[in-house]
């Protein structure tokens, strides 16, 4: 098993190196599809309530992992990058995940006959006056017949 561990940082640069070398991509670019893919493939798979956070953390989860391995790869060979490249490199994962955890929940289409804004009942604090009145059937606010 420690072997495993000891040739998983090589063996990750040599696998981002293939992926560079196949489709012509820069590194920046690889670390931002890698998050995408990560944030829509989990939100394709888990699609009840949280969807948006569980792929935002998984997408968070490889970019810490993935830079983790890069630094251990570094030091080995005494090649160290500064700081500042590896949270470029967390910041490209990172942006458009963030980007689609703070749109997502509002790009989800609505229910048939749904209102764009939902109403609060007059017992929590707010929502209609008195003189209207939420219709039965879920479509908005009709006026009162009094």
């Amino acid at each position: 098993m420690r072997a495993l561990w000891d040739s998983a940082p090589l063996d990750l640069q040599l696998f981002k190196q293939y992926i560079i070398d196949t489709t012509g991509l820069g590194k920046d670019a690889l670390h931002v599809y890698a998050g995408l893919i990560l944030i829509i493939g989990v939100r394709l798979v888990w699609r009840w309530r949280g969807g948006w956070v569980l792929g935002w953390l998984a997408a968070l989860g490889a970019a810490l992992f993935v830079e983790w391995l890069d630094i251990r790869n570094e030091m080995g060979d005494s090649n160290l990058r500064p700081d500042a490249e590896h949270w470029k490199d967390i910041w490209n994962t990172m942006l458009w995940p963030s980007v689609l955890l703070i749109l997502g929940p509002r790009l989800q289409p609505r229910k048939k006959n749904e209102p764009l804004l939902h109403p609060r009942h007059p017992r929590e604090g707010g929502g209609p006056s008195p003189e209207v009145e939420i219709s039965p059937a879920g479509d908005g606010f009709l006026p009162s017949r009094e």
